[in-house]
């Protein structure tokens, strides 16, 4: 049995309801849609950096960071603080009228993007972000067609459904627009042959293809994350998006990068996912990790784009609330103060070399990806058919909790293991999470 390395935390005592209770008025009152992660859910009662506690006070380091949002570190003191200090001030006021907080972050997300890239709007969520930016995309060109690439996740609402390319994530439900997705880069799963390069090149000539067969030959934009969440953490070679934004613009499109899960040091070797690829996209969209855990979103555009978007009156009621703000204000400077994107670099290689090392002695492991703190591991019953080990998946989800360890899970088959923790894990976190996984990984 592995021990979680050492931590200055008690939590406090809970006196709230029963975990019997809870899941009572989750079955009567809340939308079943809403699902657990294991067989005996775990009542989550306080955190405390990249610790979880639950009712009975037993910490779980937490690598999935409710679902790559926690990005400084769960309670983060500096982010409370600031947070606290705003809502005793003023919980709430319309963008009607002024308030420093709403142009300083924009200012400050300026300061992080490419030159020209320093018009924000700002939204409560990722699905919301990504239906503006593909708004504003089609009113700036005139054109309506999409692409967007297979095994992509974007969102819940009516459009980023559209743009999901995941069937267990989409209803049976139009979706407004044109939309098209392009084969998926990643080396792992493609259909292409040869080299990751060789794959990325290939997979841009679908693009090709999608443009002289399924539009008009001119399209409004391309939407891809640079690293696919929800899709398993997979990506194509570091070739892919500058020849896809180049495919792109030979058709009077833009370019959007959907950094919902790589922005804000994530990746480690750069502050947002686009940068590893070479590439200056036309939008960037933000959201998760932006907020460590406040609903924010974001578009990041030039001022020529947005200017297109202001023939109408385009509201959002809670976009440059001032504590949501002081958040995201927050976020950006611990990020520079705790050094937490040379944290994702370092920690983040020292865990994935250890992934390969338990790669080279369980076969169940078929592959190890990602940067920085932004991890896939896909578990294979047999490595030559890649027939995914869902069942086993989860069998080792739920053994890592009794040991202390929370995981995501993720791909199409949901076989893939998604660490993604609060940027601030350790070397000893990782050294005992691998330990678990080890030991997991044997007894499956």
């Amino acid at each position: 049995m592995s021990t979680l390395p050492p931590y200055d935390h008690t939590p406090r005592p809970y006196d709230g309801l029963s975990r019997d209770v809870i899941l009572s008025l989750r079955a009567k009152h809340c939308h079943p849609v809403i699902f657990t992660l294991y067989k005996e859910p775990l009542l989550i009662v306080e955190g405390s950096m990249q610790y979880l506690f639950d009712d009975a006070g037993r910490r779980y380091l937490d690598l999935f960071a409710g679902i790559v949002t926690v990005s400084c570190g769960h309670s983060h003191p500096t982010v409370n603080r600031r947070v606290i200090e705003q809502i005793e001030r003023l919980q709430h006021a319309t963008t009607l009228y002024l308030h420093p907080n709403f142009p300083e972050l924009a200012a400050k997300l300026a300061a992080k993007m490419p030159e020209g890239l320093d018009v924000t709007y700002f939204t409560n969520s990722g699905s919301e972000a990504n239906e503006l930016a593909i708004a504003m995309a089609r009113m700036h060109t005139g054109r309506e067609d999409v692409i967007g690439v297979r095994n992509a996740y974007h969102g819940g609402t009516a459009t980023a459904m559209g743009l999901t390319s995941h069937s267990t994530w989409k209803f049976p439900l139009r979706t407004p627009g044109r939309i098209h997705h392009a084969a998926c880069p990643d080396p792992y799963r493609s259909r292409f042959a040869g080299t990751p390069e060789q794959i990325a090149t290939a997979s841009v000539e679908d693009i090709r293809d999608l443009i002289r067969f399924s539009t008009p030959g001119q399209v409004a934009a391309f939407i891809a994350e640079p690293i696919q969440g929800v899709g398993g953490v997979t990506s194509g070679a570091d070739n892919y998006l500058s020849e896809a934004y180049n495919m792109i613009r030979e058709h009077g499109g833009l370019c959007i990068a959907d950094e919902v899960q790589t922005g804000f040091g994530r990746t480690g070797g750069h502050y947002w996912g686009f940068e590893h690829h070479g590439v200056r996209p036309d939008m960037v969209v933000m959201a998760k990790g932006i907020g460590n855990g406040f609903p924010l979103g974001a578009v990041t555009t030039t001022a020529e784009i947005a200017a297109a978007f202001t023939s109408r009156i385009h509201f959002n009621t809670f976009g440059g609330n001032p504590v949501s703000m002081a958040a995201g204000s927050a976020v950006i400077d611990v990020i520079e103060q705790d050094g937490l994107q040379a944290n994702c670099r370092e920690v983040g290689g020292r865990f994935k070399a250890g992934l390969e090392e338990l790669q080279a002695r369980h076969d169940l492991i078929g592959d190890v990806r990602g940067r920085g703190l932004m991890l896939g591991v896909e578990l294979v019953r047999d490595r030559m058919t890649k027939e995914p080990a869902n069942t086993e998946t989860v069998a080792l989800l739920e053994l890592a909790k009794e040991q202390g360890l929370l995981l995501g899970k993720g791909g199409f088959f949901g076989n893939v293991l998604r660490i993604k923790p609060p940027m601030c894990i350790t070397d000893a976190d990782v050294d005992f999470a691998l330990e678990v996984l080890d030991d997991a990984l044997g007894r499956i």
